[in-house]
């Protein structure tokens, strides 16, 4: 009759283990949880283990759950995973488990956390919710796309708004709601009362303020597990790799061709994935620009259009409902880029026809001669212009 040492020597001669010294290469290398292919680390060890410390980049799914949440996880069944437990047993039958599930790239670290401490590796003390924070976001954590480990994510995370107007009002209400733990508002602008028809961080009692502050007050009392950090300031090129380098996600609701175009090449210079969204009277469109997932807005629009064909919501009017409905698809459309969740609108265009109450989308293509992401581009070698003079502002 076998015991469990042999049982545990027959599981380890089926699975594959991999040494400490493999392990902290990967995520020293920062190559943990790059791709959708992985490497993923998976901390399988129970909470009053992980709330010890976990390995950087280390996504935490205690063993009893594994089996019912990998997939949502990680739906490929041929990306690479790492398990760890405290000593290298239970992440070992984790690995038959996957391996049952068909997940054919897993292997199990050798020696567990105990080993990676005893080696003198660095390891990260989990952020843990408050009680407070728990029943905030309940309706969240319940989701096994995002749980508790992805709102975690949220509340550890960077999203710039660019623009308190009608798009980035709607969006950041939502980022805020949502736990987004740093918000950064940047408009130069102050509230006018033409703009309450839609721009729904701001108030009566408000016009002649700084839009920034108005909306900042209006975050602060709907979540105030946010930080938000208010620029009364108009993006140049001066000022925005300072302004952008600090952020995981930007929002684009700005409504004018010089700062899209800055924004896109800044962006690309500092890798940092863009959603941007834009209304016209009853119409509105986003897409997202992924830095190396799908095309850049110069891809879009190689040069700007003459300033009278493209006339503003000012010029032209918008129906106030309109902003809400795009706004609140950049909210989501960054919440999923945070998460690593769903699929992104990176080589897609959505297009809202209030009117007709339809959708319709377009794909987008890469345009390999294009000058700032195109084939044999250096991104960080990109030049920011004048683009005021560019624009033949």
């Amino acid at each position: 009759m076998a015991n469990f040492s042999s049982y545990l020597k027959d599981v380890k001669s089926r699975i594959r283990e991999i040494e400490i010294d493999a392990v902290k290469a990967l995520v020293a290398a920062k190559k943990i949880g790059s791709s959708t292919k992985g490497p993923y680390l998976i901390d399988i060890r129970e909470k009053d283990e992980w709330l010890e410390g976990q390995l950087p980049g280390a996504t935490w799914v205690p063993r009893g759950f594994l089996e019912i949440r990998i997939e949502d996880q990680i739906p490929e069944r041929d990306a690479e995973i790492i398990l760890y437990c405290a000593g290298g047993t239970r992440s070992a039958l984790s690995a038959e488990a996957l391996k049952a599930l068909g997940y054919d790239n897993v292997s199990s670290m050798k020696g567990g956390f105990t080993a990676w401490k005893r080696a003198g590796n660095k390891y990260e003390h989990p952020f843990v919710m408050t009680q407070e924070q728990n029943l905030r976001y309940a309706r969240h954590t319940m989701l096994p796309e995002v749980g508790e480990a992805g709102q975690v994510k949220l509340l550890k995370s960077r999203v710039l708004c660019l623009g308190a107007g009608g798009l980035g009002s709607p969006s950041a209400y939502y980022l805020a709601a949502a736990g987004i733990g740093t918000i950064g508002i940047i408009d130069d602008d102050v509230v006018d009362a033409s703009n309450l028809q839609r721009q729904i961080l701001h108030a009566t009692d408000r016009v002649g303020l700084p839009k920034v502050e108005s909306a900042e007050k209006t975050l602060r009392g709907l979540n105030p597990d946010v930080k938000v950090k208010p620029y009364k300031a108009r993006l140049t090129t001066e000022n925005v790799m300072d302004i952008l380098k600090d952020y995981d996600v930007i929002v684009d609701g700005v409504d004018n061709f010089p700062t899209r175009y800055l924004v896109n090449d800044a962006s690309l210079k500092l890798n940092i994935p863009v959603v941007h969204a834009s209304i016209y009277r009853f119409e509105g469109q986003l897409t997202s620009f992924i830095p190396g997932a799908g095309p850049c807005y110069r891809c879009l629009y190689p040069s700007p259009p003459p300033p009278d064909m493209a006339p503003s919501c000012q010029e032209a009017g918008v129906l106030g409902v309109l902003p809400g409905v795009v706004g609140v698809l950049q909210a989501t459309e960054a919440i999923k880029i945070i998460l690593g969740s769903g699929k992104s609108m990176a080589g897609r265009l959505l297009m809202y026809d209030a009117l007709g109450t339809k959708f319709r989308e377009m794909k987008l293509r890469k345009d390999p001669g294009c000058p700032t992401c195109g084939e044999g581009v250096d991104p960080s070698k990109i030049e920011l212009i004048d683009y005021e003079q560019f624009c033949s502002v």
